[in-house]
């Protein structure tokens, strides 16, 4: 066992704030990493120790960090989610130095990464994944063969891709040669990589995800399911926990496949299973996401864990003491993505400083965030600048403290999408609990927000 006693803290914004403040509690020394632009960013008020590393794009020199990680004396570096978390190479680097990267390693990074690898590993695991190719598509004449052997409509994938890019729906064969064109390119000046890969596209599902944790003991288990089908451009935009509209036998099926495809790939960490789901409640996975998921919040409102303890205990090589039976359901938890942004502008990001400043609280109500009033919005970074996350007994009751805690908060300063969440809550879709990937773009085109 290699205990942890100072954590380098490769992120920014509300994420590193979160895991100062874990850290803080575990009485593990903390070293915050920072750019030109983050010299008054909170996570370098809390942090023990903080290193600037250089511009706008600091928090992807890996070597970088990594010498500001020697130069301290951390023994682990943890990623957040975003920029380096899911870098297989990165994760190389930690390891031929001794250095704890406080996630998977790097070969579970490799085969989950890629995501025409990840098929295929899902499905020798007995994973249900959409019918597609079963590797890269290299040529036309290679897709062609493809769609019509699924079917239309097909989703044009790259491999190596993420929040949207790299993704063409193609309805008709007269579009399929400029669909794949055009995912090969983004997925080229996206990612570095223009690989990309068919599905049959399943129009309008559900976006339901499991978190599951496993350690290097060969424990494994799952901690529930989170709906993320509120989306805008596949970005998600609010969350919920526990999904209630699906059968038990549904979820413990889920619950099923999850664990053993864990347990089948040895995984060490946190981890989240993406499956869509039709309105049959059949379900297919799209991708395992290999770190701490920015919702992470509401699964640890309705269990009561900790999941940055539980990650970086793992890391230091305990076995997980939970049992699954110990793990319950209680209670129904929402969060609300509040990013400054003009929704009403194509969404635009809104730099600037914040003059005035007022957040929710009270029972239930909980905020993950890294602004005060006199702190300036950077253009350079995602436009998130909280997490509103609600608990309540039941759905109805999450629903209503979701509602009041938007309403109250007040950023003067910058334009946010506060008003825009507001309107989702409040539409007749999202109240009723009916509704899947399509709902914004539905409430769009209706003019409903």
């Amino acid at each position: 066992m290699k205990m942890i006693h100072k954590v380098l803290i490769a992120n920014r914004g509300e994420i590193a704030v979160r895991l100062i403040r874990a850290c803080r509690e575990l009485n593990i020394q903390t070293v915050a990493v920072y750019s030109t632009f983050d010299i008054e960013a909170l996570h370098c008020v809390l942090a023990d120790e903080s290193i600037c590393i250089g511009d706008h794009k600091a928090y992807l020199n890996q070597e970088a960090i990594l010498q500001a990680a020697i130069n301290t004396g951390a023994n682990a570096i943890h990623p957040g989610y975003g920029f380096l978390s899911e870098n297989a190479d990165f994760v190389r680097k930690c390891e031929s130095l001794g250095i704890k990267f406080i996630g998977p390693k790097s070969e579970h990074i490799d085969v989950m990464g890629d995501k025409v690898t990840a098929r295929q590993t899902m499905v020798a695991a007995g994973v249900p994944v959409v019918p597609g190719s079963t590797g890269l598509i290299e040529t036309y004449e290679e897709a062609l063969a493809t769609a019509e052997r699924i079917g239309y409509p097909i989703l044009i994938k790259a491999t190596a891709g993420g929040g949207g890019k790299g993704m063409r729906v193609c309805y008709e064969t007269f579009k399929l040669k400029e669909a794949l064109t055009q995912a090969q390119q983004e997925g080229k000046a996206s990612f570095g990589n223009g690989g990309v890969y068919i599905e049959k596209f399943v129009e309008n599902p559900r976006h339901i995800e499991v978190q599951v944790m496993g350690d290097e003991h060969g424990n494994a288990l799952h901690l529930y399911e989170r709906e993320c089908s509120v989306q805008r451009n596949n970005q998600k935009m609010i969350e919920e926990a526990p999904v209630q509209n699906i059968s038990d036998k549904t979820k413990a099926r889920l619950y099923d496949v999850c664990v053993k495809a864990t347990k089948a790939i040895k995984y060490e960490s946190l981890g989240t299973f993406e499956f869509i789901m039709d309105n049959e409640e059949n379900f297919y996975f799209i991708e395992m996401n290999t770190r701490l998921q920015v919702e992470h919040p509401i699964t640890e409102l309705i269990t009561g864990v900790d999941l940055v303890t539980e990650q970086i205990r793992i890391a230091e090589g305990r076995a997980i003491e939970l049992k699954q039976s110990d793990i319950s359901v209680r209670g129904h938890a929402i969060e609300i993505r509040v990013n400054a942004e003009d929704p009403y502008n194509n969404f635009m990001p809104h730099a600037g400083m914040i003059k005035n400043l007022h957040f929710p609280g009270g029972n239930g109500v909980r905020v993950d965030s890294f602004v005060y009033p006199g702190y300036s919005i950077q253009p350079y970074y995602d436009s998130m600048i909280a997490k509103v996350i609600v608990f309540g007994r039941t759905r109805d009751e999450a629903l209503e403290k979701a509602i009041r805690s938007l309403e109250e908060i007040d950023v003067d300063g910058i334009i946010t999408n506060v008003d825009f969440q507001l309107e989702i809550l409040l539409s007749e879709a999202f109240q009723d609990n009916d509704y899947s990937t399509s709902l914004v773009k539905t409430l769009l085109e209706n003019e409903v927000i």
